[in-house]
């Protein structure tokens, strides 16, 4: 008697359980990458392109208007901000502190918002900027692509966008990239 034929063999069909038990280690493999991502680093297509055209009227005058190209020569941060926003109350220390050190062109841009509720906002926190626009409708955050309060723009010389940063700004943030960034440019 040959040992061999008493033994049966594996079926060509037993290899198919081996497809879905590699489909799900790949799955798995996706979602803890996904899971060390930040969800807030959402790319921005406007990075590297010039700033949405705008002609905003300010927030504590507004007959007084300001465009892009009145911040031409110079770098600038644009912080887009609203007295509704609990994440804006947390960035705004900061950005009083980045705003008494002159080191820095610093333009809000209120979203969203009430003007009173805004000049409100500012006069009991604080106003870190050297102008703030208004944007009531929310047309020109649409233009930069805003889709939650804050974010923070990084623009050149040239009036192009370097940098987007979405969340509250930290200390960390402005000593490890924007004053770096800035500093660059």
């Amino acid at each position: 008697m040959n040992p061999s034929a008493t033994l049966p063999s594996r079926p060509a069909s037993s290899r198919r359980y081996l497809w879905p038990l590699a489909v799900f280690v790949v799955m798995l493999g996706f979602l803890f990458t996904g899971l060390t991502l930040n969800p807030r680093d959402v790319p921005s297509p406007l990075v590297n392109q010039p700033v949405p055209a705008f002609n905003l009227p300010t927030l504590a005058a507004p007959e007084q208007r300001l465009s892009p190209e009145q911040l031409r020569g110079q770098v600038w941060l644009l912080n887009v901000w609203a007295s509704w926003c609990v994440a804006c109350q947390l960035e705004h220390p900061v950005l009083v502190e980045l705003g008494k050190t002159r080191k820095v062109t610093l333009i809000g841009l209120n979203y969203k918002d009430r003007r009173d509720l805004a000049l409100g906002w500012l006069g009991k926190h604080g106003n870190p900027y050297q102008a703030t626009l208004s944007d009531t409708d929310g047309r020109v955050g649409m233009d930069f692509g805003v889709y939650g309060v804050p974010e923070t723009y990084v623009i050149d010389r040239e009036g192009v966008i370097r940098h987007k940063h979405t969340g509250p700004v930290t200390p960390e943030v402005v000593r490890d990239t924007l004053l770096p960034l800035m500093g660059r440019l």
